[in-house]
């Protein structure tokens, strides 16, 4: 909304908050471009509230941050490639020991990353991920995969060779949610496993 209100002004910026936070201070102190003063006043008040905002998302970070360094479960999946300290948390408080699953399949299939089947006739058919179980765990999962698939083009290890070989054969999105299923599954290993 405000990046379409300076355009109103000629003023163009780029997309994104960070963006929007850096410009916002040299348009205030910026005299001679033409806003009007109940305009200032209103990007003042925008800008604290930015501030605001990244001031509790910093309180929630560290106390996040705190939670895991007190559990060692998180501690251990924040090992695997794509897992930070909120996908660890929420992973964990999903799963908790994974006692209630026989195997790493199963929280995959909880968490909605395995592919629908329509098999008939000794055919089988398999269809896009069936997007069921845990909706934001599923979107963690998906994101910490994506970060890791971003760094595997320039790495030359054993999971990035799996990643872009997939890549290679399937596309960027079906190795993506590849990969977030091999999280989830490994994931559910490392907390059974304790290792």
């Amino acid at each position: 909304q405000v990046r379409g209100l300076l355009a109103e002004y000629g003023l163009i910026i780029k997309v994104g908050v960070r963006s929007l936070q850096r410009k916002l201070p040299d348009l205030l102190e910026d005299a001679e471009n033409g806003l009007s003063d109940v305009f200032r006043r209103y990007l003042i008040q925008i800008q604290q509230q930015l501030q605001e905002l990244d001031a509790h998302i910093d309180f929630y970070n560290d106390l996040l941050q705190e939670q895991n360094r007190q559990n060692e479960a998180c501690q251990r999946l924040q090992s695997i490639p794509g897992f930070g300290p909120v996908v660890a948390s929420v992973f964990y408080s999903m799963i908790g020991n994974g006692e209630n699953y026989r195997r790493g399949r199963d929280v995959s299939a909880a968490v909605g990353l395995v592919p629908k089947q329509h098999s008939s006739g000794g055919k089988d058919r398999l269809l896009g991920i069936s997007k069921r179980g845990d909706r934001y765990l599923r979107s963690l999962l998906v994101h910490g995969a994506r970060s890791v698939i971003i760094q595997a083009a320039t790495r030359d290890d054993r999971l990035s060779r799996w990643i872009n070989r997939i890549r290679a054969e399937r596309g960027y999105n079906k190795a993506t949610v590849a990969l977030a299923n091999k999280m989830a599954r490994i994931g559910w290993a490392v907390i059974v496993q304790k290792t």
